[in-house]
């Protein structure tokens, strides 16, 4: 086994150990955990229609991403540990490993016979560059991982094609690096540019004439033909499974394209090239996102950043001059090099056979002809990134360098063996080493620079917490709204306010760091700010039908009902198309209708509900979760006592989800008032086998005892609900009545007692405090208790005749009643 492809994978193993215990973030969460492709559950045949995110191509707001292997990949994970992360991550270090060995196996091929240091320093270079933690650190990356895998197969491939078996391969390759990240597809130029210019030596010039046409290169004309057609085909299959409709990204995601000015327009997307190649040079500052105003527009020629551009422009455009045109002349006579030979050559039937699929060295000048791939492989998976043919959904995203950095390692590779080889020809005549070896040691300080930077930032991929921190310096407004959502998750509220309002003191249009600031107001019961959130998510998204929903939910809150009912009802009928997540505005809208009828419920409209409900169902989603619609329409007939199209609507609940809790306790309700009492009791032990700790199930267990005036085993199944949540008034309360039902006293008072803790202003809790009280003898303090509810409630009828009955027998005992303090009139 190749030693240096060994030590090159491991060092990409151990440098990305670190990452195996990490969680999921940031993107990951959209595109596995909330993606309903990546579910077992979900069609296969799905993956072949949606986007990487799950939403169908064809619809306007998809994202246009086709990636289904990578979804696949996905899925496979999720098929042998669900959403254990750990799993995910191993996969994505893996195939880490696995890039990096091909990728070294390439430099080896391609790099001069005797280059075996620059060989380690290309393989060493690419397992450690920090650009890549994106990639394989972020899950989502894997993408771009496993495009980079098929990409390079694909490249090996085509080298040894002189059959057509190569070439079928090449393109099965290549077909498969595209559909795991769409720019695989540019490998197919990169193999162009290597025939052209690399194997039959010829030069730009060339290519307007009629050479192409001779015999001498009629494999090279069959190659690139085949290439043109596979595009051809790959590109229309593209287009036809995304209805040949670019994708719509919002101005945030990519300023530049949504400037109105042409010349800052070109002079930000000219710049911005020469800044990711930066980003490969000098790894230093990273960023999850940059977005926004991350990297600020270039609205003038003054603009200072312009001459990075031009520096870039003039070292490219030079570089490309000098592999193209300033070339030495390899044999003018030779053409096509696949048939140069009579021996065993790449690609003929004996090589095929042998399985081995690295080719040969360079013919000719290597150093030009490996500059030649190396600025295709750093140039061409890079130009879809670049807005020249469309706009993309960002600014730089470090994962899309992947690819790119195997031309830049190798070009760096390139570099050290010529200065090496130079520096080796200097220390012959000067008999000194001490130079060539200072420079070997610098490379060394390069990559263990590197490594450390790796292994650095893949800490901050840990959690998100700590990948939003690290983004704050380039990305502020960003990352502090996504920092406030984990802030706000984990329980430190304080903490989430201020940075939200951080956010949006560096960006205040952003709609979902208000609509987040709404929810943080509304489970703290802030309703006033949280309505005045949800308005100004709505105010800079007004199709945003969360902000809608959960404005509607506080002015319900709030008493305000009709103010609720209008938006509840504009909420069901905002328009989706060209949103980016369709399926949860389509289940928001919905669940705006589910709770507009729940409302016209408690009012007791239940016709009005009842329409509400019909309405929902016949306008949901096919993904939508129904249990609970039909479940609350069920209990609409119920309250109209029409009881068998109640009955129907809870066994479709139970039906849409046979564990569905609620529609097993409301069933069970009907069934019990269907005097179906064994049936009833079935509906109720089955709830209790499925949630066992769920205090509502004993609750209403207890109450359908009661109910059979089965006292004694209804006060079990109330102390059951009241030892799981002794904090719920109604339900403390009704322990203590059915234990006084039953006859255990003792037990009712102390129940009692906690009742009159949790609501010390209800006067019934006081009331049935001083009954038990007076039943258990202790009327000083059965006194005090009815004293307590007559002040709360002065007219209560009941519990005058009770205070007087107490005092009656106070008198007969001779004990000294409060009267004289306080009577009541």
């Amino acid at each position: 086994m190749d030693q240096t492809v060994v030590l090159c994978t491991l060092a990409a193993f151990l440098l990305y150990y670190n990452t195996l215990h990490a969680d999921f973030a940031y993107d990951d969460s959209r595109a596995i955990k909330t993606n309903p492709d990546v579910n077992p559950s979900t069609p296969w045949i799905n993956l072949l229609f949606n986007d990487f995110w799950g939403t169908p191509l064809t619809h306007s707001g998809s994202h246009k991403s086709y990636r289904p292997l990578c979804v696949l990949s996905f899925r496979f994970n999720h098929w042998l540990h669900e959403l254990q992360p750990a799993g995910y991550h191993l996969f994505n270090v893996v195939l880490h490993c696995l890039a990096t060995a091909l990728f070294t196996l390439l430099a080896r091929s391609l790099l001069p016979p005797k280059a075996g240091l620059a060989t380690a320093i290309a393989g060493c270079l690419f397992a450690a560059h920090p650009i890549h933690t994106e990639a394989v650190a972020g899950i989502v990356g894997r993408a771009d991982i496993g495009a980079a895998v098929f990409f390079i197969l694909a490249f090996l491939s085509y080298r040894r094609y002189t059959a057509w078996l190569w070439l079928l391969v090449t393109l099965l390759f290549a077909a498969c690096s595209m559909l795991t990240k769409e720019h695989g597809i540019t490998v197919l130029a990169v193999c162009a540019v290597y025939d052209v210019f690399v194997q039959s030596r010829l030069k730009p010039k060339d290519l307007f004439s009629s050479v192409l046409f001779q015999e001498k290169y009629r494999g090279l004309s069959e190659g690139l033909s085949t290439l043109f057609m596979g595009t051809l085909l790959m590109v229309a299959v593209r287009l036809q499974l995304m209805g040949s409709k670019a994708p719509e990204f919002a101005p945030a995601d990519n300023p530049s394209a949504d400037c109105p000015s042409r010349l800052t327009r070109t002079l930000t997307f000219l710049y911005l090239p020469a800044f990711n190649l930066w980003l490969l040079v000098q790894p230093t500052v990273l960023s999850f996102d940059w977005s926004m105003e991350a990297i600020p527009l270039i609205h003038s020629l003054a603009d200072i950043r312009n001459l990075a551009t031009t520096i870039f422009y003039l070292t490219l455009a030079y570089l490309g001059w000098n592999a193209l045109f300033r070339r030495r002349d390899f044999d003018d006579n030779c053409g096509d090099l696949r048939s140069a030979s009579a021996s065993p050559v790449p690609g003929s039937a004996s090589s095929v056979l042998s399985g081995n699929l690295i080719s040969s060295p360079l013919p000719g000048d290597s150093g030009v002809d490996l500059t030649v791939i190396a600025l295709s492989m750093l140039v061409l998976p890079f130009i879809p990134a670049t807005n020249l043919f469309f706009y993309v959904g960002f600014v730089v995203a470090e994962r899309v360098l992947y690819i790119p950095s195997m031309g830049y390692c190798l070009l760096v590779a390139l570099g050290f063996h010529l200065i090496d080889d130079l520096l080796r020809q200097k220390q012959q005549m000067q008999a000194s080493n001490s130079l060539r070896l200072l420079f070997r040691w610098a490379f060394v300080l390069l990559l263990v620079v590197y490594s450390a930077r790796t292994i650095q930032r893949n800490r901050d991929w840990h959690t998100e917490e700590t990948l939003y921190r690290s983004g704050i310096s380039v990305n502020p407004p960003k990352a502090y709204g996504n920092l406030a959502n984990i802030l706000s998750s984990t329980g430190r509220k304080d903490e989430a306010e201020q940075a939200y309002k951080k956010a949006l003191s560096y960006r205040n249009n952003m709609a979902d760091v208000h609509y987040n600031l709404g929810i943080l107001y509304q489970e703290q019961k802030r309703y006033e700010e949280a309505i005045q959130s949800y308005r100004s998510a709505v105010h800079y998204r007004p199709r945003m039908a969360m902000a809608h929903l959960n404005m509607g939910l506080v002015l319900a809150l709030m008493g305000m009902k009709d103010e609720a009912i209008e938006v509840y009802r504009r909420c069901s009928q905002l328009d989706g198309s060209g949103l980016k997540d369709p399926r949860t505005h389509e289940t928001t809208k919905i669940s705006a209708l589910f709770n507009l009828g729940r409302l016209h419920a408690d009012d007791g409209q239940y016709t009005k509900a009842i329409d509400v409900y019909n309405e929902a169902i016949q306008r949901m989603p096919t993904h939508y979760q129904p249990q609970s619609l039909y479940n609350m329409l069920g209990e609409a007939y119920f309250k109209l006592d029409r009881l068998k199209e109640a009955e129907h609507w809870y066994r479709e609940a139970l039906r849409a989800k046979a564990d569905h809790i609620p529609a097993h306790l409301t069933y069970g309700k009907l069934l019990t008032k269907m005097n179906r009492l064994s049936e009833a009791e079935d509906m109720f032990l089955r709830a209790k086998s499925l949630s066992p700790n769920d205090s509502t199930v004993y609750q209403h267990y207890g109450q359908y005892l009661s109910e059979c005036e089965r006292h004694t085993e209804a006060a079990e199944q109330y102390v059951r609900a009241a030892s799981l949540a002794p904090t719920e008034y109604e339900t403390v309360f009704n322990a203590a009545n059915t234990l006084r039902q039953a006859g255990r006293h003792s037990e009712a008072e102390q129940y009692y007692r906690s009742a009159v803790k949790i609501r010390p202003l209800v006067t019934t809790s006081h009331m049935n405090l001083g009954a038990m009280l007076h039943v258990n003898g202790k009327l000083t303090e059965a006194e005090q208790s009815y004293l307590e509810a007559l002040r709360l409630k002065p007219d209560d009828h009941i519990t005058r005749m009770n205070l007087q009955k107490l005092r009656h027998l106070l008198m007969k005992k001779g004990i000294v009643s409060s009267s004289s303090h306080s009577s009541p009139s």
